[in-house]
């Protein structure tokens, strides 16, 4: 493939790892970034609160970045934002509880006021130098999840975000079947797939499943009911 017509995906967190989710587009004098997460450390990394994705390689080509596009609002996909934001100056795309998540984190860091953040619905298109990136509504355990369609000049990469292929969501349409039966027949370059197990076989239950659960357990409770939460529907 000529130098013309290349294009460069470069992953710099999440692959065989829970957490970090980073990954550059590159074409030519044009990049964009997905998702800018953190990972939680384990045992072994001791006194240490997250790992943040090894960015030295936007920094260096900070001049190319045309923008940010951030799928959800978990902390792997958006807790390395402050820090990459305090060495680059970029735009941020969002779904509206995405951005809120985000303004938070931003304001929390001093940051927001020097933010410039775009909000996007599923179904939206947006250019950005050689790129065409569509969103599309996919369901998850966290509201206003996108998914992405990203036209390039060499074709099609769908880079599905978080998601579960849930038919009974809660408070939501179900995800958008028609558009990725659509981009099937269109053909797609490359599928960037983010399921955590999905390599196990069976199915995940609903996410209205889980709120049955609480209901019950909650129906027996005679006292005060403390609930943490990591990854819970804020639904």
């Amino acid at each position: 493939m000529s130098k013309k017509t290349s294009l460069k995906l470069i992953p710099l967190g999440g692959l065989n790892e829970v957490g970090k989710n980073m990954m550059v587009f590159e074409k030519n004098n044009d990049m964009i970034v997905i998702d800018c997460g953190v990972m939680f450390p384990d045992d072994e990394f001791l006194g240490l609160d997250y790992i943040i994705p090894d960015f030295s390689y936007v920094k260096q080509n900070s001049s190319k970045l045309k923008a940010i596009i951030i799928t959800h609002g978990h902390e792997d996909h958006i807790g390395a934002l402050p820090y990459v934001l305090r060495e680059i100056d970029s735009t941020i795309y969002g779904t509206r509880l995405t951005l809120g998540l985000v303004e938070g984190k931003l304001r929390e860091h001093q940051l927001l006021s020097e933010a410039s953040l775009h909000c996007v619905k599923a179904g939206d298109k947006v250019d950005i130098g050689p790129f065409t990136v569509e969103f599309i509504r996919v369901s998850h355990s966290i509201a206003d999840v996108v998914a992405l369609a990203i036209s390039t000049p060499v074709g099609i990469i769908v880079h599905t975000a978080d998601f579960k292929f849930d038919q009974t969501p809660i408070f939501t349409e179900t995800p958008d079947f028609r558009k990725f039966a659509e981009l099937g027949s269109r053909g797609v370059l490359c599928l960037l797939s983010d399921s955590t197990n999905a390599e196990r076989p069976g199915y995940t239950m609903s996410e209205r499943d889980v709120g049955e659960a609480f209901e019950e357990q909650f129906g027996k409770a005679e006292q005060r009911i403390i609930v943490a939460t990591f990854a819970s529907n804020i639904h």
